[in-house]
């Protein structure tokens, strides 16, 4: 049986959640996390129209292989000045370590972490990569394609651990590359439970930022 919300329960909802969602943005946060993927996912909200705005998701694995949603906000649309905001944000509250970020083909956001993060490493998602791929050759080749490109990554990421000089087994360059793939789809998954909530509040749903 469907419940029926009315434009004052929501309203009502909403000021008590606003609390909420300000400690959440002003939290502070841990001082080291092992991986960090950010991306950006339009979903339909209302302000003065209704419109597709941009969810920014920073999720976080820390070194004991815990995730966390470091931080979200939400714009009109995906740009590297929002991510720097965020970015930053995220550094004066508490977050002074990571060791990879993963992300897709902003423009210019490899710059702004070498900035913000200039120790840490960046890798392109392999799953924005194998997307492109698809769109740009015929069905019946994609899966002979993104197996060999698979095995290309993960050997080109051993040779850059060995190059490197680092610590890390053999196996840490598959698991660095599968990882994008996991974080991906947990990232997909959350963003997708996010937009049902705000789907069914209603066109009447006004987020909080």
């Amino acid at each position: 049986m469907a419940v029926i919300t009315s434009p004052a329960q929501v309203s009502n909802i909403s000021k008590q959640m606003i609390p909420k969602v300000e400690a959440y943005h002003q939290r502070k946060l841990s001082d080291k996390f092992f991986c960090v993927y950010l991306d950006a996912t339009y979903i339909p909200l209302r302000r003065i129209t209704f419109d597709r705005e941009a969810v920014y998701i920073a999720i976080g694995i820390k070194p004991n292989g815990h995730k966390e949603v470091i931080d979200y906000r939400i714009a009109p649309s995906e740009n590297v000045e929002n991510w720097t905001e965020m970015l930053q944000d995220m550094k004066s509250r508490g977050l002074e370590q990571v060791e990879l970020f993963l992300s897709d083909g902003v423009v210019g956001m490899k710059t702004v972490l070498e900035q913000t993060y200039p120790k840490a490493h960046f890798q392109r998602c392999l799953v924005h990569v194998m997307r492109n791929i698809c769109a740009k050759v015929r069905v019946d080749d994609r899966e002979t394609i993104m197996n060999e490109f698979k095995q290309k990554s993960i050997n080109s990421q051993i040779k850059k651990l060995r190059s490197k000089s680092c610590t890390s087994s053999m196996t840490s360059g598959t698991e660095l590359i599968i990882m994008s793939s996991e974080t991906s789809r947990g990232l997909s998954q959350i963003c997708w439970s996010f937009m049902t909530i705000l789907n069914k509040s209603g066109p009447q749903f006004t987020p909080p930022i």
